[in-house]
């Protein structure tokens, strides 16, 4: 046999890789798994899910389908199901880390530094809360937590808002020297005014993309000022005087 019918032998006879054998791509894939899934360790692909799981709801909605978000993250529906067994799970995941830890429980500790005029203290706290809380993203998962009847949104108002409403009240009062009414809902409505105001103003800037002309600072220390410039009457008003 001569050379040329050697090699014509030897490409005939290479093996060929079945239908129905194992293989994997360069990422570490096996046979099933969605296209570019890479192997990563419990913890970080966790992390990962929860990353865009947030991205997911808040451009989606919290009836965004799970379908549909494992196909983002990359991985199947199973697997995303092996780290969050349930849509439920997930969310919760998503409230405790989203809504309720943008919340700085320093806050609190700052609202009531009396060594600081109380005009200085809530401007820095609401500046921080605008920047790192009352985001685009934060606004739009609250806001459909809302829509769907979901329990994230009165969670995070009874958890923090309530508790945040009172220490301002308290703390103008104190530097006043005026005796506030006893009743709790009425010192919250009251403390809403200046609360509600910077969170529609929020809104308005994220959701509506209107008020964009001014600064956050500017808008922040506007709304304190009228709010402090009016306690007295409020409380006097408020309390039947």
């Amino acid at each position: 046999m001569n050379n040329k019918g050697c090699q014509e032998e030897n490409v005939q006879t290479k093996p060929k890789m079945t239908e129905g054998s194992s293989k994997t791509n360069g990422a570490g894939n096996k046979p099933g798994s969605p296209q570019g899934a890479v192997r990563m360790p419990f913890n970080e692909r966790r992390a990962q899910i929860l990353d865009v799981a947030t991205e997911f709801f808040a451009e989606n909605g919290l009836a965004g389908q799970t379908r549909q978000l494992a196909e983002k993250c990359g991985i199947s529906q199973r697997l995303l199901y092996r780290f969050f067994p349930t849509k439920e799970d997930l969310l919760k995941e998503v409230y405790n880390r989203e809504i309720l830890g943008a919340f700085k429980a320093v806050w609190f500790v700052e609202l009531q530094d009396r060594s600081q005029p109380m005009a200085v203290r809530l401007d820095a706290f609401y500046r921080d809360y605008l920047q790192s809380t009352l985001t685009r993203k934060w606004l739009r998962l609250f806001l459909y937590a809302s829509l769907a009847e979901a329990n994230m949104a009165p969670d995070y108002i009874a958890a923090i808002v309530m508790q945040l409403l009172e220490t301002v009240m308290r703390e103008v009062a104190h530097e006043r020297g005026v005796e506030l009414p006893e009743d709790p809902a009425l010192l919250r409505e009251m403390a809403w005014t200046l609360h509600g105001a910077i969170s529609h103003y929020a809104i308005r800037r994220h959701i509506y993309q209107s008020s964009l002309s001014l600064s956050e600072d500017q808008v922040v220390t506007m709304h304190v000022r009228v709010f402090l410039a009016g306690f007295e009457d409020m409380v006097e008003v408020c309390s039947g005087r």
